[in-house]
C-alpha cells in the first residue's frame, strides 16, 4: 500500500491530511473504506468536481471500499465553503432532479461490483428523518461556537453575514462522516481544499460520540489552477460540464486538448490513470517535440473515455480531423451540430430558392449581392469544406449534410451553419 500513497504523492494530489502516520499505518495494514460527497447543486457535475473522486477511484484501484454520497440532505442547505454569499435555496423536486442526474455520472467512474465495490448513498436517508431535538441534543451539544467560528469558512463571512442556516452545514457534514463510521466502518474522508473545516468538524464528532479510540482520518487535495492563472475549467461559454448535453464530446475533448504545455503534465497526474513511466514519456514529448501535442491528445482521449466511453471519443476524434482536413461531408448530421454548436446560423426554408449569392446575403454571412459575387469569385467560400467560385452555384440536396445542415466559410476561419426547416 505504500505504492499508493506514493504514488499520490508523485502526482502531487494530498494537499492534507490529519493524521499522515496513523493514515499510512491503517491503509497499509487493512482495507478500509473511504467517502467523498458532492452536494447536487445543479444536475449534473463538472470537471471541477472530478479530482476527488478519481482520488477515491485510484484508493478503489488498490483495494479499498469508495463511498460515494450525494448530499440530497445537505444540498437543501447549502455549504458556505468557498462562497462570499448565500447561496439560493433549492426546490426539494429540483434537489431530487440533480440527485438522479449526478448518480449517473458517478456511475460511470466507479465499480460497484465485487469486493470493493463502491456504495453510493445519500444523506437525505438519514438526516431527512432526523427531528431538531436529536440535532440540538446529539450533534449540537458535541461541536462548540468557538469551534465553528474558528473555521475559515465561517470566519470569512462574519464581515459578509452568513445565516444559521449555513453555519449549520458544517455540523450537518459532521453528522454524515459520523453516520458512515458507524454504519459503514468508514475511516477516511476526502475532499477539495475548501471542505478541511468540514471534514475536521467530522472527525471531531467522531472522536466525541465514537469515543478516545476511534480512529478516522481526512485528507484534502490541492485547489486544480493553470499555470497562466486563468481558472481551471472555465472557458468563454462557462463550465466544462460532464452532462453531454451541456458541454458536448467534442467541446469535452477540445478543453482538454487545448490544454497549455505548462499545465498537461500536471493534469495528466491528477486525473488520468496512466502509469507514471507513461506519463514521463509525454512530458519529454512536451519538452522535445511541443508541436506534435501527444501530450494534450493523450489527456484528452482518456478523459473523454472515461465520462463519455468510447464511441464519443471516436466521434469527437472524427469531428476534430474532418475540421482540420476540411472534409465535412463525411461527418453526420450529430456530429456537424457538435462541430458547430457555437458558429452563427441561420434558418432556411427547403422550399425557398437556394441560390449562393442569395443565401450569403440573407444569412448576412455577405452584406451584399455584389459583396457575395465578389467573394465566390476570389475563391473566399466554401460549402462543406470546398470551394466554390461558380456565382450561378444553386445548393442541391447533396450539399445538405444529413438533410439538415449546410456549412458556409467565407474567407479563412468565418464559418456559418445553415439550418434546414
Amino acid at each position: 500500500m505504500e505504492q499508493l500513497l506514493d504514488d499520490l504523492r508523485w502526482r502531487g494530489i494530498i494537499y492534507q491530511e490529519t493524521d499522515a502516520e496513523g493514515m499510512k499505518e491503517t491503509i497499509e495494514k487493512e482495507k478500509i473504506s473511504l467517502y467523498c460527497g458532492v452536494d447536487p447543486t445543479a444536475d449534473s457535475m463538472h470537471i471541477g468536481h472530478l479530482l476527488p473522486f478519481l482520488t477515491l477511484r485510484r484508493f478503489q484501484k488498490h483495494g479499498h471500499r469508495p463511498i460515494v454520497l450525494v448530499g440530497g440532505f445537505t444540498g437543501l442547505i447549502g455549504d458556505p465553503s468557498g462562497k462570499s454569499e448565500e447561496r439560493q435555496l433549492q426546490t426539494m423536486e429540483q434537489v431530487e432532479l440533480n440527485v438522479q442526474g449526478i448518480k449517473k455520472q458517478l456511475e460511470r467512474i466507479f465499480d460497484f461490483e465485487g469486493d470493493s465495490g463502491a456504495i453510493m448513498t445519500n444523506n437525505f436517508d438519514w438526516a431527512g428523518p432526523m427531528s431538531l431535538i436529536t440535532f440540538l441534543r446529539d450533534y449540537g451539544k458535541n461541536i462548540g461556537v468557538n469551534y465553528m467560528l474558528a473555521k475559515d469558512t465561517v470566519a470569512s463571512r462574519l464581515e459578509t453575514g452568513i445565516s444559521f442556516t449555513e453555519f449549520t452545514y458544517t455540523i450537518l457534514q459532521a453528522i454524515d462522516f459520523l453516520h458512515l463510521y458507524q454504519n459503514f466502518n468508514c475511516k477516511m474522508q476526502i475532499g477539495g481544499s475548501d471542505q478541511w473545516g468540514n471534514i475536521t468538524s467530522g472527525l471531531e464528532m467522531i472522536r466525541k460520540m465514537a469515543g478516545e479510540g476511534a480512529k478516522a482520518y481526512g485528507m484534502t487535495i490541492p485547489l486544480v489552477t493553470k499555470a497562466d492563472g486563468t481558472k481551471f475549467g472555465k472557458t468563454e461559454g462557462g463550465a466544462i460540464w460532464l452532462d453531454p448535453t451541456k458541454t458536448t464530446p467534442y467541446e469535452f475533448y477540445q478543453f482538454w486538448v487545448n490544454t497549455a504545455d505548462a499545465d498537461v503534465v500536471k493534469y495528466l497526474k491528477f486525473f488520468t490513470f496512466l502509469e507514471k513511466a507513461e506519463i514521463e514519456t509525454l512530458e519529454g514529448s512536451v519538452e522535445a517535440e511541443p508541436h506534435l501535442r501527444k501530450a494534450q491528445r493523450a489527456l484528452a482521449e482518456e478523459m473523454t473515455r472515461m465520462i463519455h466511453g468510447e464511441d464519443a471519443l471516436q466521434q469527437a476524434i472524427r469531428i476534430t480531423e474532418a475540421l482540420f482536413s476540411g472534409d465535412l461531408k463525411k461527418l453526420s448530421a450529430d456530429e456537424i451540430e457538435q462541430g458547430f454548436k457555437d458558429v452563427p446560423s441561420y434558418e432556411h426554408e427547403k422550399s425557398e430558392d437556394s441560390g449562393l449569392v442569395e443565401l450569403l446575403v440573407a444569412a448576412k454571412i455577405s452584406p451584399s449581392k455584389r459583396q457575395a459575387r465578389e467573394d465566390i469569385q476570389n475563391g473566399a467560400v466554401s460549402i462543406n469544406g470546398e470551394r466554390v467560385t461558380d456565382v450561378q452555384y444553386s445548393l442541391s440536396e447533396e450539399d445538405k449534410l444529413g438533410g439538415k445542415f449546410t456549412i458556409i466559410r467565407r474567407g479563412k476561419k468565418k464559418y456559418h451553419m445553415i439550418q434546414y426547416k
